[in-house]
């Protein structure tokens, strides 16, 4: 069966706009491994070109002006109280995206990395770029037919549930949130529960669940995340018409494991 690489190398350095809203923290590490790159092999096979935020209070701006990349900011919040609607409308976020789109095309954009982008996406975005998410959950574990962790607090699912361990994930964006074709999936973390634990006690939950996410974040997402643009940009992933995923050639119907 014939593939395609999802990203052909022979086109140049894959172009990369930085979407996030918040502290940038996985766009932080993204440029940081560019950078990494170009100094170990004397190149890196992508480049983040664009960053854009739809938070006005975002670190978008510290984020450009150390790496010298332009910025875009948009206030999302600003453009739904301007219609009077509220943020579930997502027929006011086709709007929104739309003229996020304008303003990203003179970048000629390969690649959109959601970084910490919290925003849902629409078609117009989904269907100009590739776009690649990190999750931290393993998105692979599936309850009956669905996704088992999924949504914002799927570290915090996954503790209560009793998990031993917990993973991050790349995946493709596509329109069901937290629903695309699995990229990457890293290394375990173990879950550690003190002895006092108790499932029913929220704060003590969102403690816990918090000091895991951040921890997943630095052995996880901070890993993947770089790792899965690199290959991406050497066309190592690739593609058939099914859509089914591929890594050198190699189905991967679950996504690389690390």
């Amino acid at each position: 069966m014939a593939i395609k690489e999802l990203y052909n190398p022979e086109r140049g350095k894959m172009r990369v706009a930085g979407l996030m809203s918040g502290s940038g923290s996985n766009l932080r590490k993204i440029i940081e491994h560019e950078k990494s790159l170009e100094e170990e092999n004397g190149r890196s096979p992508y480049q983040v070109i664009v960053i854009f935020s739809d938070n006005p209070l975002s670190k978008v701006d510290e984020i450009g002006a150390k790496h010298k990349i332009p910025v875009i900011i948009r206030d999302l919040d600003a453009f739904y109280k301007e219609r009077g609607k509220p943020k579930k409308d997502l027929t006011v976020r086709v709007d929104f995206d739309n003229e996020t789109l304008e303003l990203l095309k003179p970048y000629d954009v390969d690649v959109a990395a959601y970084a910490g982008y919290r925003s849902i996406a629409t078609a117009p975005l989904l269907n100009a770029f590739l776009g690649v998410n990190v999750h931290p959950a393993d998105l692979s574990i599936m309850d009956g037919n669905k996704r088992k962790f999924t949504g914002d607090k799927a570290v915090r699912d996954a503790i209560i549930t009793g998990e031993k361990q917990i993973r991050a994930t790349t995946h493709i964006i596509e329109p069901q949130v937290d629903y695309g074709r699995i990229l990457m999936i890293s290394f375990p973390l173990a879950v550690v529960i003190p002895e006092n634990f108790d499932p029913r006690n929220n704060e003590q939950v969102k403690l816990i669940a918090k000091e895991h996410q951040d921890r997943l974040k630095e052995v996880g997402d901070w890993v993947i995340f770089p790792r899965t643009l690199e290959y991406i940009a050497e066309g190592r992933y690739s593609q058939d018409f099914r859509g089914n995923l591929y890594f050198d050639g190699e189905s991967i119907p679950q996504g690389l494991r690390l």
